[in-house]
């Protein structure tokens, strides 16, 4: 049979652990929920013990919950070697289960609690007892136990020997300080293998030197069975190992089994950057933004011959969708690709001219997406099949110190222009509060704005081109982008662009 690989997700204690990066009681709620139900990690490390009230309140109605759904067992919190302390504090919020701190090196032992290994075993031991008294269950982390097998080996076999025996689930092993490269990860993690064949052992990355999934991966072909990740690589420093990655790996190179479901990764991955605030990086493997886009034109040309530029990352795995790039490398191909997403269809001679007209914008470092190319195509070809009937005539903004920011919108909408005047907390917001107006007045529908982006190059320079990209949502959610030396009006330059798309495919809402 195929060998099964666990996943203990930390994301919402050692993924919260990173810069700048703090949940709240719902974020933790809805994050584990989702995790269990539909991603369906194994196991789930969702605060640590005795941090705050907060932490306690969210940690008591994950809790709630999961024993709701009968997988309380499937939820752990850090706890530290303190006598009652964190065991107490977990017991009150409903949970079963500690994965219990202590020292995997003996720089830690000595230098940090300043006690003898001899010590710190019997401190261990007493807590173990108070757990088995409280019916809560234990797992130990060995911290620092890279650091430990590289300068201090027999004080980590000397850990586990007189743990390993106890009431205790599983040993952890973690790179806590991210010092490992996969050789070594292979070769510590096959010396504890060997030496203690009946252990139950997590391996834990950290990504100091990029190197925490190539190390996840070695684990698991020394033997460990279970690893942890984060979502989208969350954590101290550099972060952890990030969930998507591990998965992919395990699954299309290690030829193992997990019990993951693939194509909620995306949905999670974007939850969490929506929580934490941290964005994905665009070219982050399987979840970044143009991991599916094909941007050379001889790419797209081949994945019309048989899908010559596929591997095994097909999109649809990861509730994703391939999409092919407009830019000055498109080729005929890319073009023909997204003309096809959009229902039209043009002759060689056309998409000779549309081809130019992209490969122009792109050598102006313009972006052009699957939304603008019906503008393109009816600018080049002069098409009468997508009209332009809305256009923004004039506008006035103001902003005046200790005044809310105003603003006067002339809004051309076939033959007829609408005037409409409101103030918001910024200008773009009092544009759009003016814009409601109007379109309040007619009846229409107007979209919700979802994301609001703004890319400005760097170099300092005042004249720099802003980018402003807005995603928007009616019904299905669309990006509109403008492109100014002002940030407002490149902001309204992509809300023009809206304007015209609902015309033309939302008209009948």
């Amino acid at each position: 049979m195929t060998k099964m690989i666990y996943v203990m997700d930390t994301t919402l204690r050692d993924g919260e652990q990173t810069t700048g990066v703090s949940f709240t009681e719902a974020e933790k709620l809805g994050m584990a929920k989702l995790l269990l139900e539909e991603v369906k990690v194994d196991r789930l490390e969702v605060a640590s013990a005795r941090v705050s009230n907060g932490e306690f309140r969210a940690t008591q109605k994950i809790m709630d919950w999961a024993k709701s759904k009968g997988c309380l067992e499937k939820v752990e919190v850090l706890g530290f070697v303190d006598g009652k302390i964190s065991i107490d504090w977990i017991t009150d919020t409903g949970g079963k289960v500690i994965n219990l701190l202590c020292k995997g090196s003996y720089k830690h032992v000595t230098e940090q609690l300043k006690k003898s290994p001899e010590q710190h075993v019997t401190d261990i031991k007493e807590s173990l007892a108070y757990a088995k008294e409280k019916g809560i269950g234990v797992n130990i982390y060995l911290e620092d136990w890279s650091n430990g097998m590289r300068n201090s080996e027999d004080y980590v076999y000397f850990m586990v020997d007189q743990l390993k025996d106890e009431y205790v689930n599983r040993i952890m092993l973690p790179d806590t300080l991210g010092i490992l490269d996969p050789n070594q990860t292979f070769d510590f993690c096959s010396r504890m293998k060997k030496r203690y064949p009946d252990v139950c052992f997590d391996f834990h990355a950290h990504n100091d030197y990029d190197l925490a999934v190539a190390n996840v991966f070695e684990a698991i072909k020394a033997g460990i069975d279970c690893v942890h990740t984060t979502v989208n690589g969350l954590g101290e420093r550099a972060g952890n190992a990030p969930l998507s990655s591990v998965v992919a790996t395990v699954i299309d190179h290690l030829k193992m089994q997990m019990s993951v479901n693939e194509s909620k990764l995306n949905k999670v991955s974007r939850l969490a950057e929506t929580f934490s605030g941290i964005r994905i990086p665009t070219n982050k493997p399987l979840i970044g933004e143009f991991v599916f886009t094909q941007c050379s034109g001889v790419h797209a040309d081949g994945d019309n011959k048989n899908n010559l530029y596929f591997n095994d990352l097909i999109p649809e795995r990861f509730g994703r969708k391939r999409k092919y790039a407009l830019g000055k490398t498109s080729g005929k191909a890319n073009i023909k690709k997204n003309l096809e997403e959009l229902g039209l269809t043009l002759d060689a001679k056309d998409l000779k001219r549309v081809t130019e007209k992209i490969i122009e914008l792109g050598d102006l470092k313009e972006t052009v997406t699957i939304e603008d190319l019906p503008y393109i195509v009816s600018d080049v070809l002069k098409s009468q099949s997508i009209e332009e009937n809305i256009k923004i005539n004039n506008f006035i903004l103001s902003h005046a110190k200790g005044m809310h920011p105003s603003a006067t919108v002339s809004l051309q909408i076939g033959e007829e222009s609408y005037e409409a005047h409101a103030s918001g907390d910024g200008q773009y917001d009092a544009f759009m509060n003016s814009l409601k107006k109007i379109y309040f007045n007619l009846n229409k529908p107007f979209p919700q704005l979802v994301d609001y982006y703004v890319s400005i190059p760097p170099g300092g320079r005042t004249d720099a081109l802003v980018e402003t990209v807005i995603t928007w949502r009616i019904n299905k959610e669309f990006k509109t982008r403008g492109l100014d030396t002002d940030q407002t009006v490149a902001a309204i330059i992509a809300t023009e662009k809206m304007l015209n798309i609902m015309e033309n495919e939302f008209s009948a809402i």
